[in-house]
C-alpha cells in the first residue's frame, strides 16, 4: 500500500501510474487478443462479428467500470482520514452489491442480445457468431464486476502493483487460450459449435475472465483484512453504499452513454459493409488502447486527489494535476507518434485474409485521430481530478459534450465524405471536451485557492 499525501506529487504520481499503465496495457491486451484471433485464425467476417458485439459488451463493461471508480474514490478518501474500519466495511459492502448486480445484468443482458444486435443493423453473415459471443460473454459477468471492484479497491489503497501482476498473468493466458480453442479445437461432430471460431474466442474469454474474477476478490479480502487487523466491522453499509453510488452512477452512465454513442457510429459504419467493419474493428481496439491507457492514468490521478482531499492537502491537489497532465500529455505523444508511423503493419495484424480495403480502411481511422490524442490526453487527466473531488455533474458535463458532438457529426458529414466523415467526428469531439474540462478544472482551482486564504492548511 501507498500513502499518496506525502512525498513530492510529481514522483508520487509516476511511480504510482507506472504500474497503472502497465495494468491497463494488459487489459488491452485481453481484450484485443478476442479480435486478433477471430481476425488471424478465421476471417474479416468474425472480425467484424467480434468487434460488433464489443460495442454492446462495452456498455456492461462500463457499468462495472462505474462501480470500480465509485468503490475506488470513496475507499481512497476513508484511507486518506485514516478509518480503516470504514475501509473494511466499504470494501464488503461494494462486493456485496456487485456481485448481486453482475448477476442481473448478466441475465438481463444475454436475454435480450440478440434484440440489441438488431438494434444496432448487425448484418444476417455475422448475427449468429454476434449472438454467440454476446452470450458466452455474458455468464462470466459477474465475476468481471467483481474483479473491477477488486482492483479498485487496490488503487484506493495506494496498491498499483498487484493488479498489474493480475492482468499480466491473465491477458497472457487469455491470448494462448484463444489460440488453443480455436485453432487446435477445430473439434468434428457436435462440439463443434461451441468450441471453434467466435464461439471458441468468447469461451476463451469466459474461463479467465472467471478465474480472474475469484483469484482478485480473495486476494483484496486478505489485503484489507491486514489493514484492519482482528477488529470487527460491519458487512455492509447503506450510507457507504450511497456515497459509491453518488461517484459510481454518474461514471456509469457517462461510460454508458460514451458505449451507446459508439453503437450508433458503429451503426453507421455497418452502412458501409463488412470491409469497413473489419478495418475499424482493428484500428479502434488499436486507439482504445491508448485511450484506456490515458483513462488508467486518469484514474490514479482520482484516487490521488480523493486521498489528499481526504487528508486535507489541497495544494497537493493542483500539484499533481499539473504533473499529471504532463504524464499524459507524453503519453499521447509517444503513441501518436508509433499508431501513425507503424499504422498499416498494426492494422495489418489484425486482418489475414488478404482484404486490403479492411486495411485501408483501419489506416486511414488512425492518420486522421492520432495527432489529437495530446488533447485528449490532457482532458483524461483533468476529468480524473473533476471525479476524485466527487465533481460528477462537470465531469459528466465535459465528457458527454465530447460524445453528443461525435455522434451528431457521424451522421452529418458521413453522407458528405463517406466513411472519413466518421472519423472526423472524433478530434472535433475531443477538442471541444478539453476546453470545457480545463474550463470548469480551472474555476473549481480558483475557488479551492480561495478557500485555503481565508483558512490556511498547515504545511507538510
Amino acid at each position: 500500500m501507498k500513502d499518496l499525501t506525502v512525498g513530492k506529487p510529481g514522483r508520487v504520481l509516476l511511480a504510482y501510474s507506472l504500474p497503472l499503465f502497465g495494468s491497463i496495457i494488459f487489459q488491452q491486451l485481453y481484450n484485443i487478443a478476442d479480435s486478433f484471433v477471430a481476425g488471424h485464425f478465421i476471417s474479416t467476417e468474425a472480425l467484424a462479428a467480434v468487434g460488433n458485439s464489443s460495442e454492446i459488451t462495452l456498455i456492461f463493461i462500463a457499468i462495472a467500470f462505474g462501480c470500480n471508480i465509485g468503490t475506488s474514490v470513496v475507499t481512497a478518501n476513508l484511507f486518506g482520514q485514516k478509518e480503516m474500519k470504514q475501509v473494511h466495511t466499504c470494501v464488503t459492502t461494494a462486493l456485496i452489491f456487485c456481485g448481486i448486480l453482475g448477476v442481473l445484468l448478466s441475465v438481463v443482458g444475454i436475454l435480450t442480445s440478440e434484440w440489441m444486435l438488431t438494434l444496432l443493423d448487425t448484418p444476417v453473415e455475422t448475427m449468429k457468431d454476434s449472438v454467440a459471443y454476446i452470450q458466452i460473454y455474458l455468464m462470466s459477468y459477474v465475476f468481471l464486476m467483481l474483479y473491477q471492484v477488486a482492483t479498485g479497491i487496490f488503487s484506493a489503497l495506494g496498491d498499483s502493483k498487484t493488479p498489474f501482476y493480475f492482468l499480466a498473468v491473465s491477458s497472457i493466458t487469455n491470448i494462448f487460450v484463444d489460440i488453443l480453442f480455436v485453432r487446435d479445437f477445430q473439434m468434428e461432430g457436435r462440439y463443434q459449435w461451441c468450441i471453434a471460431a467466435v464461439p471458441g474466442v468468447a469461451w476463451a474469454t469466459f474461463l479467465c475472465q472467471s478465474i480472474s474474477g475469484i483469484v482478485a476478490v480473495i486476494f483484496v479480502l486478505k489485503k484489507v483484512h491486514e489493514v484492519v487487523g482482528g477488529e470487527k466491522c460491519p458487512l455492509f453499509s447503506g450510507v457507504l453504499l450511497k456515497k459509491m453510488l453518488i461517484i459510481a452512477i454518474p461514471s456509469a452512465i457517462q461510460q454508458s452513454f460514451i458505449s451507446v454513442g459508439n453503437i450508433l457510429v458503429q451503426r453507421v459504419i455497418n452502412g458501409f459493409g463488412t470491409a469497413c467493419m473489419g478495418g475499424y474493428t482493428a484500428a479502434i481496439k488499436l486507439n482504445n488502447m491508448f485511450v484506456t491507457s490515458v483513462t488508467a492514468l486518469g484514474n490514479g490521478m482520482s484516487n490521488y486527489t480523493s486521498q489528499n482531499l481526504g487528508a486535507g492537502k489541497n495544494e497537493r491537489v493542483r500539484h499533481g494535476c499539473r504533473s499529471g497532465v504532463t504524464i499524459g500529455m507524453t503519453m499521447g505523444a509517444i503513441f501518436a507518434v508509433v499508431f501513425y508511423v507503424f499504422a498499416k503493419p498494426l492494422v495489418y495484424a489484425f486482418i489475414s485474409d488478404g482484404n486490403l480495403e479492411a486495411v485501408d480502411v483501419g489506416v486511414d481511422f488512425l492518420h486522421i485521430v492520432t495527432p489529437f490524442y495530446i488533447f485528449l490526453s490532457i482532458k483524461l487527466m483533468v476529468d480524473g481530478v473533476q471525479r476524485g473531488a466527487a465533481r460528477m455533474l462537470q465531469f459528466m458535463i465535459a465528457t458527454l459534450s465530447d460524445l453528443f458532438l461525435r455522434v451528431v457529426l457521424s451522421f452529418m458529414l458521413s453522407p458528405i465524405f463517406g466513411i472519413r466523415g466518421v472519423w472526423y467526428s472524433w478530434p472535433v469531439g475531443w477538442v471541444v471536451g478539453i476546453v470545457l474540462s480545463a474550463t470548469l478544472y480551472l474555476v473549481w482551482a480558483r475557488k479551492l485557492t480561495a478557500r485555503e486564504e481565508k483558512t490556511p492548511v498547515k504545511a507538510e
